[in-house]
């Protein structure tokens, strides 16, 4: 058996509530690779979303993830300026450092060009970009590079690949992460942090079904979605020794889909 290679290390990854998220993934992958885990979600937001939010289920995933490792989740609105900085220091005071962020929440926004309102692009702004560049900057201001290489994980959504344009404020604030990782990563190199951005493509997390859900599926050559453990993967090797060397990339982790070639399947 391989040794675990995040054992001593903390992580802290945002995003946490439902069982279906790349968030939760992540958790399971980095308690398995031996992190403790401070895991922060804001339920309201998924409760009001077409997918909803199951009664218990962010509790009942807790209750699993306890018998694996060090957990600890607290509820936190990142459209707030001072959620951030209260994570990371939490973080710290809990389990005694942080050694990566995993920053994987996202507001979701359903408004095109002709609905989208000033409030909707400042609430975006605020939870998916704002909260990423004061993430860092609480992150950098007390890790301890002496603990070992440190790593920012942030998500971006192919914006940059194709066009959004029924998300626009959802697509323009993750546009916004996508840009600042090549600044934000030569702002923490010198202090041991690396920082690179997932796009991670079309991922089964429960927000499409039916045929749609099939015709998608049909645009990658594995036949499936992306799942949320297939992502997790690559964000768990991100924050091991290994990737290191990698820093300030996007990574278009999609399993080859074919957007452009299939895009008439859905005419």
């Amino acid at each position: 058996m391989r040794a675990k290679p995040l054992v001593d290390r903390v992580a802290v990854v945002t995003g946490v509530s439902r069982r279906l998220g790349i968030a939760a993934s992540t958790v399971t992958e980095l308690l398995e690779a031996g992190a403790a885990v401070y895991a922060t979600g804001w339920p309201n937001h998924d409760a009001e979303q077409p997918w909803g939010l199951a009664d218990g289920e962010t509790q009942e995933l807790l209750e699993e993830w306890a018998a694996t490792g060090e957990i600890h989740w607290e509820a936190s609105d990142l459209a707030e300026a001072e959620a951030p900085r209260t994570i990371v220091n939490a973080a710290r005071q809990r389990f005694g450092a942080v050694d990566f962020v995993a920053a994987v929440h996202a507001r979701s926004s359903h408004q095109a060009l002709a609905e989208v309102t000033a409030a909707e692009l400042d609430a975006c702004w605020a939870t998916n970009a704002r909260s990423c560049v004061l993430l860092a900057q609480a992150f950098a201001e007390l890790f301890d590079a002496e603990r070992g290489h440190g790593a920012l994980v942030l998500f971006t959504s192919g914006q940059h690949i194709g066009p959004m344009s029924d998300e626009i404020a959802y697509a323009v604030s993750k546009g916004a992460i996508h840009q600042m990782t090549h600044s934000l990563s030569d702002a923490l190199i010198d202090r041991g942090i690396t920082v690179n951005c997932v796009n991670p493509g079309p991922v089964d997390t429960g927000w499409l079904d039916g045929e749609l859900h099939e015709q998608v599926a049909s645009m990658f050559p594995s036949g499936r979605w992306g799942q949320p453990a297939d992502i997790a993967r690559i964000v768990r090797w991100l924050c091991t020794q290994d990737a290191a060397w990698l820093t300030g990339q996007i990574l278009d982790a999609e399993g080859g889909f074919r957007r452009w070639a299939s895009l008439d399947r859905f005419d």
